[in-house]
């Protein structure tokens, strides 16, 4: 795909993805224009401050509000939708904000797309989706749905979307908690030792997002296959790697929260095309005429299984080790490298 001279606009950009994104394309000759699209104007300043490039333009403004998505999208040619409301705990508490935001949000910055004639919208969104059963979740898999629904009728504009866990290391993962509760002596808390989770770095969720840039046809689910591990073995890797004793303290598991992730669902996988790192899932293109579904059925769904943590390649404690030297957080705290961290 050619991307030279084009303008590129990443809603919820100053958050750690759309940093990510800057990193790999700022100093390069992709991308004319790379456009941030956020409600902070704090972190829109440190951004601004950060890279210092006439190739970034700033926008202020709520996906929540489509008079203020709608320029934003103007003369642009490729979106990466990355805002949203992704804390757990928060949007059990506050359910309607997470609607507004992870559903509501996602149509205006579609419609927009559509109406200003984007080339490809790309919508990321969450482990939490399959299956839901949690708010965030639910406001994700709504999400998909509407970006699906819209992929039929967008016309010039081709929407697709993206779909990975928890990156290691980012803002509001257990990495920078754990690593704060060993510096300070404090107990390590977690929920449940047994609990599984994928680990992604934000270099391999920037890459999937780039191969679904790349790839996408109206309606693809993308999802990058990872290894998973324990995370009562992730606290162990972490201790032994900053030479700690801090006792380990177990909570329960907090609202909403599930014992593994799942990525893909059965019903997904049956239809999902092996492409060596990432799993392509094309969109449900059936019309309304849903007699003929009911008849024919589709037997074959009960012999296949989710694609999870739980079955995924795991990683021990060893393992984990390994790739947690690849993140900015442990390459600053223990090897006292001066890397750039993931903002907060």
């Amino acid at each position: 795909m050619e991307i030279k001279d084009k303008t590129l606009l990443i809603t919820g950009g100053t958050g750690s993805f759309g940093t990510a994104v800057l990193r790999k394309f700022i100093d390069t000759d992709h991308f004319r224009e790379i456009r941030i699209f956020s409600r902070d104007e704090k972190k829109q300043d440190d951004m601004r401050n950060q890279f210092n490039s006439d190739k970034l333009k700033f926008y202020i403004g709520d996906v929540r509000d489509f008079s203020s998505v709608e320029p934003a999208t103007r003369n642009v040619d490729y979106i990466f939708h990355a805002a949203a409301l992704k804390q757990v705990p928060s949007c059990e508490f506050f359910p309607m904000q997470a609607v507004k935001t992870n559903v509501e949000g996602t149509q205006n910055v579609i419609e927009a797309a559509v109406r200003n004639k984007v080339k490809k919208v790309i919508c990321l969104s969450t482990d939490k989706a399959a299956y839901p059963i949690n708010a965030m979740g639910i406001s994700k898999a709504m999400m998909e749905k509407v970006a699906v629904a819209a992929s039929r009728s967008a016309g010039e504009t081709v929407v697709c979307l993206t779909r990975y866990g928890n990156v290691m290391g980012s803002r509001g993962s257990v990495i920078p908690l754990f690593i704060k509760q060993i510096k300070s002596g404090q107990p390590i808390t977690i929920t449940d030792p047994g609990m599984t989770r994928f680990l992604m770095s934000l270099e391999e969720a920037v890459n999937l997002v780039l191969f679904a840039f790349e790839h996408g046809n109206p309606g693809d689910l993308f999802v990058n296959k990872a290894p998973a591990g324990r995370i009562g073995d992730l606290a162990k890797a972490l201790l032994e790697m900053f030479k700690a004793n801090n006792q380990i303290k177990i909570i329960g598991t907090r609202h909403g929260e599930k014992l593994y992730e799942t990525l893909c669902t059965r019903e997904e996988m049956q239809k999902a095309e092996d492409m060596g790192d990432f799993y392509r899932i094309p969109a449900d293109n059936r019309d309304l005429n849903y007699a003929k579904y009911f008849s024919e059925g589709e037997n074959e769904t009960a012999f296949i299984e989710d694609y999870h943590s739980h079955n995924t390649q795991r990683e021990d404690v060893e393992g984990m080790k390994q790739l947690f030297l690849k993140l900015p957080i442990i390459r600053k705290e223990i090897l006292g490298e001066n890397v750039e961290q993931y903002p907060d």
